[in-house]
């Protein structure tokens, strides 16, 4: 008879996705993994069968936190104007730098890596990112600004808005002065006045 896990598999699932997060997919190591989660190696394994499904899990973690938590101020309607929830977006990616956060966005950081010779994880991360431009177009449509706009235009704009996230996000990892990055959340604001 096969024992009972003796672990969270949710906690495990959210210790594994600091790990990732900090040290990026190659960069974090079965030493790393079995730290920060506190399992045997035979846990981990027996568990989540491999470090890539172990990441396809934690991805999906990301995304029910991080992703979701962002759609939901872009598409809140407590804030009327859209332009207004876009600029917080980025305004708090921006301040989790200043606050010390240089960890950037797991998804970016895994559409720079592995994503780029996975199909699994490539779909994953472009769902997420997906998500996120979906996010950024219900914005933008209760925008003033932009409510005169095709949909076609406005998803080619919520597309632009999307590669500037990345790239501020990416540009946070890889520890671009302070200086630069609050010129990059400006730059997002000429663009939607």
């Amino acid at each position: 008879m096969a024992r009972p896990r003796s672990f969270d598999t949710d906690k495990a699932i959210s210790n594994a996705m600091q790990v990732f997060w900090t040290h990026g997919y190659e960069g974090a190591s079965l030493p790393d993994l079995l730290d920060g989660m506190g399992l045997t190696r035979g846990s981990l394994y027996k568990a989540f069968t491999d470090k890539k499904t172990l990441f396809l899990k934690v991805l999906d973690h990301y995304e029910d936190a991080a992703v979701k938590a962002a759609v939901s101020l872009l598409t809140d309607t407590s804030i009327p104007d859209g332009t207004e929830r876009i600029m917080e977006l980025f305004t708090s990616s921006y301040l989790a730098v200043t606050d010390g956060d240089r960890r950037g966005c797991l998804l970016c950081t895994a559409a720079a890596g592995p994503s780029m010779y996975d199909d699994e994880i490539t779909a994953v991360v472009s769902r997420g990112l997906n998500t996120m431009r979906d996010g950024i177009e219900v914005a933008l449509e209760a925008s003033p600004r932009h409510a005169d706009m095709s949909k076609a235009e406005r998803h080619a704009l919520a597309d632009m808005l999307t590669a500037q996230y990345i790239g501020l996000r990416t540009m946070a990892r890889a520890r671009i002065d302070i200086e630069t990055l609050r010129n990059a959340v400006r730059s997002v604001g000429v663009m939607l006045a």
